[in-house]
């Protein structure tokens, strides 16, 4: 293996197109009165979104469309379409090079339903913050709805919702495993990840005349393939049973012309020499050439039936992420192969600079006028320093989308980007909301040596302790907040970005810079819980490292003369998390004196560690196999509730469920009056007016494995009541279901020739 980074085209080398005579656009056109003032006829690339379209770098659709605009290419964008007939995806005309469709910013099942599964009444992207502008499984349906309109158009599919779909993946608003979504959704390329540099080279050889369909070998696109390419080597790992005594796999693949010696080396094209197979027991010990080896993973048809299996490709997937020594991947759908290809190189500093320095608008589209937007509000005077996340905490599915090698801007960017927020931003008021990323403190934050980056295969940086490889020498971050503190204008600068305080503890002088001008009195971290078992199965470190950073945040406050506090945020029914460890939880919560308002309870994304866990009931933080750890989930809907209690105890709604559940487990003890208690009698209810509950969509029937999981398929009534104004055009003949509502949901209505399906 190379013991050296790989690289990669400078992203702003890439030559520009013919149109880039047209110029900036103030906005990218969304509509064809728009294209017209540009003087344009016809768009080369058409971004679909299901976010309202704001030009700024928080926003995908933004970001990737002021980069093809950058190398001269005339970009639309359709915003948030009226996905039950074409006539939206038409409104731009038949886009030259293609159609890109995202879901937007988030997934839109995140989007749309709660942990539990309930219908959520608003969405962040949307003007004035309404629900429902955006179907079920976006992707899948935009990307139908592209081919309806323009059949012979390819279409390109991203952003996180794909990018977590890429290979058979855990569904939980259904319940089962569903295919790759490049199946589903009928695309012909899928980009994951960060795309710039995929969908550059995407644009740049498709506008020299290639088909996407010969464009096979790009990192950070997934394709659809009817055989693995010729002259690879294939690690078979679609096992996890092997015997003791493993003989090597003869290659269905394989083919050698009559008269030609089998011991002589093939001189055939690449893309018809034999593939040697080689069992994954095998593979030990035996260098391989990773741009020549790929990685069977178990097909679809197995995954889905067969949790265990889907442990063990969730574990190979996550350990073939780093960019340096990743290999491809592919995995058999039906007659097809879902061949996904090694990450993307991350963006060097002076890249990542230039993403951000494009000529951003910064504010919404002039369309919506003075309509508010809650989640530009967020992020209006916010700045992203940097992007990925080396943490690993399963849960989180940060790391599957943007990689674990921080990639930073620098400080002279950084301080660009003020002063254009002070220029563009309407009603700015000096005060900086935020200068973070996914994980604030991790800037600048990487591998002291390139050689063990380049083959390192670790799932986490800092877990169980912080590598002896990793620099936390948090000097350029507190250096970067005194240079943003004296620009003139500005009086305020908050950190509001998750903090790794595992990490910050390692800077004391960090914390002391943090904590003296850059915590507005309560400050929010995230320890997930107190209790090592579950702990261990998150990947996050124990409460001793809360416990030294809060003994930091309180002396530094002390110093500064400022009372400030810590707000530590917990996840309830996680999976390893018994009801013991929520009842240890809730007293040290008790403790500490914390009575949480708004707790979260686990919601088991794609692709995520923790989701493998949660589906599969075993453990892929370690080799998986029939016999290896069971990790015990709360999935039903009242073991759920109960857990989400104990975080809040003080809750009377929760007393009595609590009281049940402490009466089970033997602890009655914990029942009474008293500091040493951790809810009253049932005396004291009588005492205590009960507030009435009210209850939610959904909520009589909870999110459970049982007959009362309300899957989408039970939630689409109380949908479709909710949006009794937006019926289909009737000349559009009759609407689809929501795609994806149910695990036999119905296929889309057809239009002219294009076939398309859902499962």
């Amino acid at each position: 293996m190379t013991k050296r980074h790989k690289t990669a085209i400078n992203l702003f080398s890439y030559p520009d197109y013919w149109a880039e005579c047209y110029g900036v656009s103030p906005f990218l056109p969304t509509t064809r009165e728009e294209m017209d003032l540009l003087g344009w006829d016809s768009c080369d690339v058409i971004i679909v979104t299901g976010d309202a379209y704001v030009d700024h770098p928080s926003f995908g659709m933004a970001v990737l469309g002021r980069l093809l605009e950058a190398k001269g290419y005339r970009v639309g964008i359709i915003d948030q379409p009226d996905w039950r007939n074409t006539d939206d995806f038409m409104r731009l005309g038949r886009p030259n090079l293609y159609f890109g469709v995202t879901a937007g910013n988030m997934d839109s099942l995140i989007n749309r339903y709660t942990a539990d599964l309930k219908v959520r009444n608003d969405d962040a992207y949307t003007p004035y913050g309404v629900g429902g502008k955006r179907p079920d499984r976006a992707v899948i349906v935009y990307s139908q709805r592209c081919k309806e309109a323009f059949h012979d158009v390819p279409v390109m599919i991203g952003g996180i919702e794909a990018s977590l779909r890429r290979i058979a993946q855990y569904d939980y608003w259904s319940d089962e495993v569903r295919r790759s979504v490049l199946i589903d959704s009928t695309a012909d390329i899928l980009l994951y990840g960060n795309a710039e540099r995929a969908m550059l080279e995407v644009t740049h050889q498709v506008a020299m005349g290639k088909s996407i369909k010969e464009l096979t070998g790009i990192r950070g696109t997934t394709i659809v393939r009817d055989t693995p390419p010729g002259g690879y080597t294939e690690i078979d790992s679609t096992r996890v049973d092997w015997p003791g005594k493993v003989d090597q796999i003869y290659s269905p693949y394989e083919y050698i012309p009559e008269g030609k010696c089998q011991t002589k080396e093939s001189q055939e094209d690449p893309d018809v020499m034999p593939i040697r197979v080689i069992p994954a027991p095998l593979r030990r010990g035996e260098k391989l050439d990773p741009e020549k080896t790929y990685v069977r993973l178990p097909s679809f048809e197995k995954v889905s039936k067969d949790p265990v299996l889907y442990a063990h490709t969730s574990r190979i997937l996550h350990l073939e992420s780093n960019p340096h020594n990743a290999r491809a991947l592919i995995q058999k759908h039906g007659k097809k192969e879902i061949w996904v290809n090694p990450p993307p190189i991350p963006l060097e500093t002076p890249e990542m600079d230039g993403v951000f320095d494009l000529p951003y608008a910064r504010v919404p589209h002039p369309k919506y006028k003075k309509a508010r937007i809650p989640a530009y509000d967020m992020i209006k005077t916010s700045i992203n320093i940097m992007r990925g996340c080396f943490g690993g905490c399963t849960f989180c599915s940060i790391t599957e989308h943007e990689g674990r090698v921080i990639q930073s801007r620098s400080h002279e960017s950084i301080l660009n980007e003020i002063e254009d927020i002070k220029a563009k931003v309407p009603g700015f008021t000096g005060h900086i909301s935020d200068l973070g990323g996914p994980t604030s403190n991790m800037y600048t934050l990487n591998c002291n040596d390139d050689e063990v980056q380049a083959s390192c295969r670790k799932l986490s940086c800092v877990y169980p302790t912080i590598c002896s490889n990793l620099n936390t020498d948090h000097s350029p971050t507190t250096q970067l907040y005194r240079k943003t503190r004296a620009v003139e204008g500005i009086h305020t600068v908050s950190i509001a970005s998750g903090l790794r305080y595992d990490l910050a503890v390692e800077d004391p002088e960090y914390v002391r810079e943090l904590v003296t001008h850059h915590v507005g009195g309560l400050l929010k971290i995230a320890p997930e819980h107190s209790e090592k078992d579950t702990l261990s199965k998150m990947m996050k470190p124990g409460m001793g490292s809360y416990e030294r950073f809060k003994r930091m945040f309180d002396k530094y406050s002390k110093e500064a003369g400022k009372k400030q506090h810590l707000i530590p945020y917990f996840i309830a029914a996680h999976p390893g998390s018994s009801d013991e460890d929520m009842m240890n939880l809730a007293l040290w919560l008790k403790t500490n004196d914390f009575k949480p308002d708004q707790v979260q309870t686990f919601y088991p994304s794609p692709m995520s560690l923790a989701t493998a866990m949660y589906h599969s009931g075993k453990n892929p933080l370690k080799p998986v196999t029939y016999k290896s750890e069971d990790v015990y989930t709360p999935k039903d809907y009242k073991q759920r509730t109960v857990q989400k209690g104990f975080l809040r105890y003080h809750d009377q709604n929760n007393w009595q469920d609590l009281r049940n559940t402490l009466t089970k487990m033997g602890r009655t003890d914990l029942i009474g009056e008293g500091e040493n208690k951790l809810v009253p009698s049932e005396d004291k209810d009588k005492q205590m007016h009960r507030r009435p509950i009210k209850p939610k969509p959904g909520q009589q029937t909870g999110a459970s494995h049982t007959s009362n999981r309300p899957t989408l398929e039970k939630n689409v009534a109380l949908d479709k009541a909710r949006r009794k104004s937006s019926k289909p055009s009737k000349k559009s003949g009759s609407a689809p279901s929501r795609a994806g509502s149910s695990p036999t949901n119905t296929t889309p209505a057809k239009r002219g020739k294009s076939k398309v399906k859902s499962r």
